[in-house]
């Protein structure tokens, strides 16, 4: 029985989450999920708001998944398209789109208006899209539209962003007053005048309820959520902190009160709770500000796409949403234009500019047969193409996906910072206490206020925020980065592996060389009669290229466009005749040609003696040398190559300059690799390789416990680049290099190695800073807030600041040089 086909088959879901404050959060959403029956991983991530969720459909379904999320106190977002619907002509039909996109996964609601001929459709982003929709609907007989007037495009981040900078704003508005009585109370301050309204404690009591119970209710509903799951985060400290210092100003409110009618001179603490609370909304729209910019690689991508396209239906040009191209139609790009979609050249001859794509500026010419990528731009000419690949099949779109799955990841080494955020604040909040028993028993007998003040300042200046945000907001940023780079890394996991990478191992063709033969050499004999207009060696390559022009062999074709770079026109050849592993025999206005091996030679009567060391030499050099009779003459040697890359040299001398070593293996016979290799500057060389025994090759330098990434086509180099501890494909993003390999190169130049392993290099180290200031600014701030060093706003701000300067510091990855 096969054993894959008995597997289950898993089905992955991306959900947008809401609620989460720090790392607990995710943590107890990540663990709350993984135990559900059916689900076989899931990824909380933070600064991304999303969890990536692996599950058995026959299991476990989304909306079990969404249910388990809103009990653990959160919720998860969904968004609402809006479809034109036509071929409508009763209830039933209205009736099967809403039975049919019901039962599509990442659907929760459809409601389907016959009169209106509309549809609105609720579904979770990240596991369909509108263009899936409409093809669902396509396939049973109707016709979807977007309604894109009516269609929900508000971005919630921004919403949020701005929901956040209104709360703090109010919060700091009726919070200042409160800071100012506070700041009267220093004797360094005393010049600073204070209204006696302010000393109030009434009129302090009015201004700090508002911002303790309804801008900082969000607080009191996170603790809740979290303590009735039997865990702890951030909201917990919060609230903790703050209401304390609340409801024991209350208490000397009321007290005061009792005693005196009303007297101004008691010290509260109402402006703790409130400037801390306005000191953390602060914090966190300005976190909230440096995550959006995170993103900012995913946005530049999707804007490469265009918008339009111009369809010819119907022997009709009409313009249409990108979305509603479908495979087969043919679409018309205009000079200056995006290509709206992968396809293939039908008309027109034009250049294309793929810099996007590969990173080359130089535009690439394309005729009638020849592929083009979609968001890439025509320059010159008209060309029709038909559409090959639509929608989520492109390659953009792919990219795209290939990113959002990097950023949304996890590195191993955020594993670290998960185990210390799920028993960090537990472990605060008993050392708050004992900071206050302490303070309360010894330090300061009976003054419970600076006890008390003492406490707060560790349940505050301890929030874990920075540590949560530390690993994410890097990869987030790396990989994005990296991107727009033209390197794409798969997971977080393989950013986090390359940096270790010790040894690179390169095939040959198509890696090292351009995977495409030239002529390099001709040799002929002097005083050669060819045709008489035509020097000796142009005459003679004319014959022999007018011959090899009728075979369909990349040697035969590399002769002949050798000669036609050359401006020579080529004779037409008569009585062809290929031999297989020998050569061919052509007649050549008149001439009898014969172009082949030694062996070719021999057979066909002409003697090659003089022309043997020459051949020898040319092998030497890692060419393939064909020798050329004229007539029963053996009158001079074509040689052909794949040279190697422009920049493979520089790309082998950079990774040596970073301490690792390259191997370059191929199937080619000893001599020839050995050529190719000493041109690249790559001493160690692996030949007659065969494409099954690469794996084992790559396995037998792993054997010393070495870090090895091979980089390779993708296609053919698949189980080495799966067996390496880095898989890397060179190539423009085709699905099988994507799915080979750990690592996508966009561009073809072998220099994106080095780039890749300096990326991860550097995200590495970033994070490692943004570990060390998080666990640090902890480590250092919790002793100096239990000894009496902070004051409680203080704490407040310190602790806002980590979490911000942690962002910004992931974001510097945004701006790296290569």
């Amino acid at each position: 029985m096969d054993n894959a086909a008995a597997a289950p088959a898993e089905e992955q879901a991306t959900l947008q989450i809401t609620g989460m404050t720090c790392s607990a959060c995710a943590a107890r959403i990540e663990k709350g999920i993984s135990r559900m029956e059916g689900v076989s991983r899931a990824n909380v991530n933070l600064a991304l708001e999303q969890a990536s969720v692996g599950f058995d459909p026959k299991v476990v379904s989304v909306p079990k998944i969404e249910e388990k999320i809103r009990s653990l106190g959160y919720d998860t977002v969904k968004e609402t398209a809006a479809f034109d619907i036509s071929g409508m002509t009763c209830a039933a039909c209205s009736a099967r789109i809403e039975k049919v996109l019901g039962k599509m996964p990442g659907i929760a609601e459809v409601n389907v208006n016959l009169a209106l001929e509309t549809a609105h459709v609720e579904y979770t982003p990240g596991m369909i899209t509108p263009q899936d929709i409409i093809a669902k609907v396509d396939s049973i007989g109707y016709k979807a539209s977007l309604k894109e007037d009516r269609k929900e495009t508000a971005d919630r981040r921004e919403l949020e962003i701005s929901r956040k900078r209104i709360k703090w704003m109010i919060s700091a508005l009726l919070s200042l007053p409160l800071l100012w009585a506070m700041v009267g109370h220093f004797s360094f301050t005393s010049w600073i005048p204070v209204p006696e309204l302010f000393m109030n404690p009434w009129f302090q009591l009015v201004l700090a309820t508002p911002v303790q119970f309804i801008i900082g209710w969000q607080f009191y509903v996170g603790a809740y959520k979290a303590l009735r799951n039997g865990s702890a985060n951030m909201d917990v400290l919060v609230a903790l902190g703050t209401s304390a210092a609340y409801f024991y100003s209350l208490y000397l409110t009321l007290d005061s009160l009792r005693m005196n009618g009303m007297n101004h001179t008691v010290e509260m603490y109402y402006e703790t709770g409130a400037v801390l609370i306005t000191l953390i909304l602060v914090g966190k729209w300005f976190e909230a500000l440096a995550k959006g910019r995170s993103s900012d690689a995913i946005r530049s991508l999707m804007g490469l796409q265009a918008k339009t396209a111009l369809v010819i239906r119907e022997g009709t040009e009409i313009s249409v949403p990108v979305e509603e191209v479908v495979i087969g139609d043919i679409v018309l790009v205009k000079p200056g234009t995006k290509i709206p979609v992968d396809g293939e050249v039908t008309e027109g001859l034009s250049s294309v500019d793929e810099s996007m794509l590969t990173g080359e500026s130089i535009p690439v010419e394309k005729k009638l047969g020849d592929p083009v990528i979609g968001a890439t731009v025509n320059k010159n000419g008209v060309l029709k193409i038909k559409a090959r690949k639509v929608g989520r099949d492109t390659a953009l779109a792919q990219i795209i996906r290939v990113v959002e799955e990097a950023q949304g990841s996890k590195a191993p080494i955020q594993r670290v910072a998960d185990v210390i955020s799920g028993i960090f604040v537990p472990i605060v909040v008993a050392i708050a206490a004992l900071t206050f028993f302490i303070w309360y028993l010894w330090a300061a007998p009976g003054q419970f206020a600076e006890a008390l003040e003492k406490g707060i300042a560790v349940l505050v200046i301890a929030c874990p925020c920075a540590l949560g945000l530390a690993t994410p907001t890097s990869i987030m940023a790396g990989s994005g980065r990296a991107a727009e780079l033209g390197i794409l890394f798969k997971g977080g996991e393989h950013l986090e592996a390359a940096q270790g990478i010790q040894l690179v191992v390169l095939d040959k063709t198509g890696t090292v060389t351009a995977g495409k033969p030239v002529l390099t050499d001709v040799l002929v004999s002097p005083g050669f009669k060819g045709a008489p207009e035509l020097a000796p060696e142009d005459g003679f390559l004319a014959l022999a290229a007018a011959a090899e022009k009728l075979s369909e062999h990349p040697l035969a074709e590399a002769v002949a466009a050798g000669a036609a770079e050359k401006g020579l026109a080529l004779a037409e050849a008569g009585s062809f005749v290929n031999v297989p592993g020998r050569g061919i025999k052509a007649a050549v206005q008149g001439r009898e040609i014969i172009v082949g091996t030694r062996r070719m030679m021999e057979e066909s009567g002409v003697n090659a003696q003089r022309w043997l060391d020459a051949m020898n030499d040319l092998e030497q050099q890692g060419k393939t040398a064909m020798l050329v009779a004229v007539d029963g003459i053996c009158e001079g040697i074509v040689a052909v190559a794949d040279t190697i890359k422009p920049t493979s040299r520089e790309a082998v001398a950079a990774l040596r300059g970073m301490g690792i070593d390259v191997v370059m293996i191929t199937g080619d016979n000893e001599r020839t690799a050995r050529a190719i290799a000493a041109e690249a500057g790559i001493d160690r060389v692996m030949a007659e390789v065969l494409p099954e025994g690469k794996a084992e090759a790559v396995r037998k330098l792993q054997a010393g416990g070495v870090k090895v990434a091979m980089v390779g086509d993708g296609i053919n180099d698949a189980p080495a680049l799966a067996t390496a501890d880095i898989g890397m494909a060179v190539g423009t993003g085709t699905d099988v290099a994507m799915e080979a390999a750990d690592i996508t190169l966009m561009r073809g130049d072998l220099k994106a190695i080095a780039d890749a392993i300096k990326m991860s290099r550097k995200t590495m180290g970033n994070i490692k800073q943004n570990l060390f200031w998080a666990l640090g600014y902890n480590t250092v701030g919790i002793p100096v807030a239990a000894l009496g060093f902070l004051a409680p706003w203080l704490a407040g701000a310190a602790m806002a600041f980590s979490s911000v300067s942690v962002v910004l510091n992931a974001l510097r990855l945004q701006r790296v040089k290569l």
